[in-house]
């Protein structure tokens, strides 16, 4: 059985933030950037629930870094 599981982002840097974790994709995660809206739809999957958790989490986790940075580049929020 495959379970699959999908993130909306949203918002001004939402495909920014989106393609800048593409190169880390494997196999069971696909991205879908909408900059027409500027929302990016992460489709995830995987053969057992425990696995899929764990890759949601690793994403959103990895996904709060790229924000993180892209706040930083624009000066909103300093290092340190």
């Amino acid at each position: 059985m495959i379970i699959r599981a999908r993130i909306k982002m949203s918002g001004e840097d939402a495909c920014l933030v989106a393609s800048a974790l593409m190169p880390d994709n494997v196999s069971n995660i696909k991205t879908e950037l909408k900059e027409k809206d500027g929302t990016a739809i992460i489709h995830l999957e995987a053969s057992r629930i425990g696995t899929l958790i764990a890759t949601i989490d690793d994403y959103l986790m990895n996904a709060q870094v790229a924000q993180d940075m892209v706040r930083m580049g624009e000066g909103e929020i300093c290092p340190g």
